[in-house]
């Protein structure tokens, strides 16, 4: 039998809706954050994109600060943080800053990606080497900035030292699943853009997990999209919004959250179609039941310990709604 009562949380890339200005986006981006805080969500983490005029999640740990001190409970994280784009050093400082101030709050989600293309990469870039592959050892900088004053070098992180803020590797591909495992550190896979190598790294993940004191045994979390709704055919058009989202990074242009349309002909062709359909493949879609069924054939097959749902849905109060609708299914109501 599926366990389908797992912690669930939400990814926020914030996006800014057509009409929005950036101020409201980050309105919105707060909104959602108290909404899903009272409805028992465990984690809210905000992303990294840069040089993006459709998202304000540039500068994410200043939306992670923004966002802890407007809610109260829920654990604010970066899902996730570019670590190529930045010193380790200075990341410890900033998070370790923000764990003392909100102890047991704040997460960090790593990534080897820039979150961006690669001529915005080399404007962010700390330095001309491709930092990209100094991964490894900027995660265990890391690790032991965050750690005990006994484990610190000269270097240390003030504040930051012993703060033990949590670490999760992210990842869209299997070279991530072989670091999380090796390090014993918490593996999350963003199925809700890259869901093609989902399974292969599920399984690499569990089968190599070397256990730690961080983790005693693999903790697997998935990103899906989540759009629900009180019918399937109400959630069919809400997730149009979704797709021309994702229809923009397939063009690679420059489009605000665009409310749903009935029909979505004429406005991509086949090829277009297809390749942002299987970016977005792995949703959870449509009714209640739908998204109870869905979830179940999703854990009966990998049986992850905890969905992380983002959902672009244009109309803000029927975005809270499907994450309501998520959080209904879990507890069995």
């Amino acid at each position: 039998m599926a366990n389908l009562n797992i912690p669930i949380s939400v990814l926020n890339l914030a996006p800014i809706r057509e009409g929005q200005t950036s101020n409201e986006a980050i309105e919105s981006m707060v909104d959602l954050a108290q909404a899903t805080e009272k409805m028992g969500y465990k984690r809210y983490w905000i992303a990294e994109h840069h040089n993006t005029s459709t998202l304000v999640s540039s500068a994410t740990a200043i939306l992670i600060k923004h966002t802890l001190e407007h809610t109260d409970s829920i654990i604010v994280g970066s899902g996730g943080v570019m670590l190529p784009n930045h010193s380790p050093l200075v990341v410890a400082e900033q998070f370790g800053t923000m764990a003392t101030i909100y102890p047991n709050r704040v997460d960090l989600g790593l990534g080897r990606a820039p979150g961006t293309d690669m001529l915005t990469a080399s404007a962010l870039r700390r330095s001309q080497k491709d930092s990209v592959y100094t991964f490894p050892e900027d995660v265990n900088a890391l690790l032991t900035y965050f750690g005990p004053e006994e484990d610190q070098g000269y270097v240390k992180a003030h504040p930051g030292v012993g703060t033990n803020v949590p670490i999760y590797i992210l990842g869209s591909s299997t070279d991530s699943a072989y670091l999380a495992a090796s390090l014993g550190l918490p593996y999350v896979f963003a199925s809700h853009f890259a869901p093609r190598y989902m399974a292969d790294a599920i399984k690499i993940y569990r089968e190599r997990f070397k256990p730690s004191k961080y983790l005693d045994k693999p903790y697997m979390m998935v990103c899906l999209n989540l759009i629900a709704a009180e019918t399937d055919e109400e959630a069919a058009v809400l997730q149009t919004s979704t797709h021309q989202f994702f229809l923009n990074v397939v063009r690679g242009t420059q489009m605000q959250l665009q409310p749903p349309v009935n029909s979505l002909d004429g406005l991509w062709n086949p090829q277009e179609e297809e390749m942002a359909r299987s970016m977005s493949s792995v949703t959870l879609l449509g009714s209640k039941d739908s998204v109870r069924n869905q979830l179940t054939a999703f854990q009966e097959r990998f049986n992850v310990d905890e969905i992380m749902a983002v959902s672009y849905i244009f109309d803000p109060e029927k975005q809270k709604r499907s994450y309501e609708i998520l959080r209904e299914v879990v507890e069995g109501k």
